[in-house]
C-alpha cells in the first residue's frame, strides 16, 4: 500500500511594519509548511530583514494595501514550477496562533473541503484583541451574508486556507480592505465547499493599521459592505 503524498502547503503573510512580531509568527508555523512567503507592503522598519532571518521568502510590494500584498504573493507562487496544493493566509502581527494551522488545513486534507476560515470565537479571544468596531463589523457582514447567501460564516477572520486551484478560480481583485470578504463571497457564489473552525486570537504586537485608526475602520467597513451589496444584486 502506497503512503499518501503530503500536500504542498505555502503560507502568504502580508506585512507592514511588523518587525517586532514577524519572527514569532514564522517561528510558530508548523514544519509541514513547504514555504513561508512574507510580502512586505512598504515596510520602513526591519520587517524584511527579520522575516528573512527567520527563514521566509521575502517579497516587496510598494503599492499599499492588504489585497495588493496578497496578490503579490499569489503572483510569485504562480510563477513557480511546482504549484502548491493549499495556500494559507495569515497575518504578520502575531494575533493569530500559527501553531493552530493544522486545524485550518485538516478539513481540506481529510474531508476534501475547498475553503476554511478560522473563526475568532469570543470564548477563545483575548480581552481587547478585537475592537468594538471590528466585532460589530464582523457581525453585520456575516449577518448580511447569511441573509443574502444563506452563509454559515460567523467571522471574516484573516487566518484561512484554500485549495490553490480554487483560489485561482476566484479571480481575486480587491487591493485593500475587502480582500477577506471578497474571498468568502466568491466562494459562496461559486458553491465551494467550506468550513469555519474555531481558533484562538490574542492582542497583536504593535498598533493595527486598520482597526487601530478611525480612517482604517471606516474604509474597511465601506469596502466590506460594498462587496456584500455588489454580490447580493448580481
Amino acid at each position: 500500500m502506497q503512503t499518501p503524498v503530503p500536500p504542498v502547503i505555502k503560507v502568504i503573510i502580508p506585512a507592514f511594519n511588523e518587525a517586532d512580531s514577524i519572527f514569532h509568527v514564522i517561528a510558530d508555523i508548523p514544519e509541514f509548511v513547504d514555504e513561508v512567503i512574507v510580502v512586505s507592503n512598504n515596510s520602513t522598519d526591519n520587517t524584511e530583514l527579520n522575516a528573512e532571518n527567520a527563514g521566509a521568502t521575502v517579497l516587496l510590494e510598494s503599492q499599499k494595501g492588504y489585497g495588493y500584498a496578497c496578490l503579490k504573493g499569489m503572483d510569485y507562487v504562480s510563477k513557480q514550477e511546482n504549484k502548491p496544493d493549499i495556500i494559507v493566509f495569515l497575518d504578520g502581527d502575531y494575533s493569530d496562533y500559527p501553531e493552530e494551522m493544522s486545524k485550518i488545513v485538516n478539513p481540506i486534507i481529510h474531508e476534501n473541503i475547498d475553503f476554511v476560515v478560522g473563526g475568532r470565537v469570543s470564548k477563545w479571544r483575548e480581552k481587547g484583541s478585537m475592537t468594538l468596531p471590528q466585532i460589530f463589523g464582523n457581525k453585520l457582514a456575516t449577518t448580511l451574508m447569511t441573509l443574502f447567501f444563506n452563509s454559515r460564516f460567523t467571522d471574516l477572520g484573516p487566518f484561512r486556507a484554500i485549495k490553490y486551484e480554487k483560489l485561482l478560480q476566484l479571480k481575486m481583485e480587491d487591493k485593500t480592505y475587502g480582500w477577506t470578504v471578497e474571498m468568502q463571497l466568491k466562494a459562496l457564489r461559486q458553491n465551494f465547499s467550506y468550513a469555519e473552525v474555531p481558533v484562538h486570537y490574542k492582542n497583536r504586537i504593535g498598533v493595527s493599521k486598520v482597526s487601530g485608526t478611525i480612517k482604517g475602520a471606516i474604509f474597511a467597513g465601506v469596502k466590506i459592505l460594498g462587496w456584500i451589496f455588489k454580490y447580493s444584486f448580481k
